[in-house]
This record gives structure tokens, sequence and C-alpha cells, in this order.
């Protein structure tokens, strides 16, 4: 699964990045410091099952700290989005193309209004962030738009020659960006458009467009709110008023990134998204203010936000789930490690859905699976539920 970070420049998107990832990045207050993609690892919290189970644990993957285990998932950032990006505008919105198979977004805006459209500063109070939503989702439009247009005349040829629905041809097309053909159909639905029409002008192309990007799941972190905290808690109710649909976190990602710095090095003790942050070491005078200011972020918002961002487009947006997959009744894979992996999949996969997720041979002689949480044995269009640790037994 791959999450992508966009919003405009100098919004603090790479700190957010290296705040998931900790991965180092050049981090400065000026526009287009990032121009190539960052990639990297981040990691989202699940109730780790091996405590109920008094087992002891060593994942494949991830890791545990505190009560849960921090499971993968790919994150990537790119370079900073302008008005006008599609028509060349900044760096453009070509860049995007890197995020063709993120399956949501995380859309950094400056709470705190102290960048201007361009990402330059000009002081806190004398932008309205609200705006940045607007551009940023016109130029999500915008990009999707230019990648149905690229290929629409090979789509209409084809389908054509081979009088085929021009929503199979297109879903073969934008497969590459995550859109089925269900949700292509129900676009066209909308938009009372037949299957075989073969006659598109641009208008149509981007009513499309903006329907099709909507399946783009994107979750709002309003970053910097450690900047002002009272300026972003009215900034963020105004966004929540002119956008009640969508889900807007506030967010500090410098804030983030020093606990997760001063934890590495032994100093405190912090699980990401968690509210205590227990003192360990001896912190220097600039650590403790920093510290103090923290608390303070901690004290009204419940957390720095930038775990809780992750979590929300994960599993509230995306719709995932945690599941754990062993090959034993004793919770083992086949070489005797206790619950090694953790599997997130969609709401609605099925046993045989899982299986075939492990190994394609394990999904054609899947036989049955069996429950371990509650001793049952289930069958194939068993729904999976969240945290199950599902053994599955198969005829080979």
């Amino acid at each position: 699964m791959l999450i992508g970070i966009v919003g405009k420049p100098n919004v603090g998107k790479s700190t957010f990045f290296k705040a998931l990832t900790m991965i180092p990045v050049e981090i400065d207050n000026r526009p287009f410091v990032t121009i190539k993609p960052n990639y990297g690892i981040g990691y989202v919290r699940v109730k780790e099952p091996s405590f109920e189970l008094n087992l002891k644990v060593n994942p494949r993957t991830g890791y545990i700290k505190g009560k849960y285990r921090f499971v993968p998932i790919e994150i990537m950032d790119v370079a900073g989005l302008v008005p006008g990006a599609h028509e060349g505008k900044g760096l453009g919105n070509k860049f995007l193309d890197d995020l063709r198979q993120a399956e949501g977004f995380i859309m950094v805006i400056d709470i705190v209004g102290a960048t201007n459209e361009e990402g330059i500063y000009i002081g806190k109070g004398n932008y309205d962030p609200i705006n940045d939503i607007k551009f940023l989702e016109e130029e999500l439009d915008w990009w999707f738009f230019r990648i149905i247009k690229e290929n629409l005349d090979k789509i209409i040829r084809k389908a054509k020659n081979e009088r085929k629905s021009i929503i199979k041809e297109l879903a073969n097309v934008l497969s590459g960006i995550n859109i089925s053909e269900e949700e292509i159909r129900e676009a066209f639905k909308e938009l009372k458009i037949d299957e075989y029409t073969y006659d598109f002008d641009e208008k149509t192309i981007f009513e499309l467009a903006k329907i099709l990007r909507k399946n783009k799941k994107f979750v709002i972190a309003a970053n910097r709110v450690d900047i002002d905290i009272d300026l972003a808690k009215n900034n963020i109710e105004k966004i929540k008023r002119g956008y009640p649909d969508k889900i807007i976190i506030p967010t500090s990602a410098q804030a983030e990134l020093i606990l997760k710095e001063l934890d590495k090095q032994g100093k405190i003790e912090y699980i990401p998204g968690e509210k205590d942050i227990i003192i360990k070491g001896n912190l220097n005078d600039k650590e403790k203010k920093a510290i103090e200011i923290i608390k303070m972020i901690i004290e009204e918002f419940d957390s720095t936000g930038v775990q809780i961002t992750l979590e929300k487009l994960v599993f509230d947006l995306l719709n995932y789930i945690p599941v754990f997959p062993v090959a034993t009744e004793k919770y083992t894979d086949t070489e005797g490690n206790i619950l090694p992996d953790c599997y997130l999949v969609k709401k609605g996969t099925t046993a045989l859905d899982l299986a075939y997720k492990i190994h394609t041979e394990l999904g054609k002689n899947f036989v049955k699976a069996r429950e371990l949480r509650f001793k049952k044995i289930v069958g194939k269009d068993y729904i999976l539920e969240n945290g199950d640790i599902i053994q599955i037994i198969s005829s080979h």
C-alpha cells in the first residue's frame, strides 16, 4: 500500500514525511526544497495479540512498542503544487505521476496561514488555508484529466474497432492509478454517458476526471498548530464548516519529529500517537523547552496528530483491517515463528482471498480455515474481522 503526501511548497510536507518515516530529507523554510520524490516506510498501530496469548513474538516486518504492533506502510512525498500547476506553473504537475499507485493522500496544509499560495512566507494569519484545499483538489482534477485525455484517442479507437464498451478499455488504462471498472461505470451513470459513446468534448472529460478523482481518498493534515494554537483552532473550525465531509487532523510534524528523535536517543520514551512522554535521560535546556511546548500541543489536541492522520486514512477512509495469518494451531508459520506476519486487508476480504494473497497455490488448494481467537472452523466465504488470527488449511 502506497500513501502519497501532497500540498503546496513550504507547508512542512518534508517534515511530515520525515516524522512518519525517520528518513533524512532536506528541510528548509523556502519553496520547492523537495523536487525529486522522497520514499520511505511509515507505520500504523494495530493491537498486538501476543500479549493476551502470553506469547513471545518477533515480527517479520515492523516492530512492537507498548501494546501495539507497528505495521509498515509505503510513504511518498512529492514536490509542492501551486495554483496553475497543470498549466506549467511552479514545477508543473507531471511529478504527480509518481503517485499513480497511491491508494490515498495526506494533504498537508499550513493551518496558521503563514505562507501564500506559492509557498512564500508572509507571516501567520495572512492567508486563508481553505484556499489550499480548493486549489489542491482542482490540481488533482486536472491531473486525472491529463491522464484520461492523453489516452482517450487510443481507447476510443480500440473500443470502436472491436465494438467494445469504452468503460472496459478506460478501466484497463486507469487501473494504473487504482481506479476500478466499477468506479468508472458509476461515473458514467452519474454523467448519463452511454458506455458505447465514442465522442467526448473536453468539458465532459473534465467532469469525468472530477468524479473519478474523488475515489482517491485523502485526509487533511492541518499542520503547524504549534505556531499559534488559537489561530489554528479557529481555522480548523472554519474548514470543518466548509468541508463537513472531510477528515481534518490538527498536526505538528515538527513536534512529532522532535519526540521521535529524543526517543531514538533514549532521552524519552514515546509511543507514536500516544499522549504520554516519559523522561528517561538528561535533556538540555532547548530540549526541555521543546517538550514543554509539545505537552501543551498534546494537551490541546490529544497528540501531535501525525500518527493519527496516517491511521485515519488507512483504517477509516481506505477501510483496511489487520489480520494475522499462521500455518499451525500453535500460532506459528511453517518454520516455527510465532505470529510473524500482520496483513492489512480491505474490509470484506474472505478467508479464500487471504489464502491467495499469501500464495497462489495456497488459494488453489484451500480446504478450510480456522479462526484461532475463537477456535472456530470457517469456510472460504468467511469474511475476515479486525484482529483475526487465521490458520489456512490446504490439501497440499
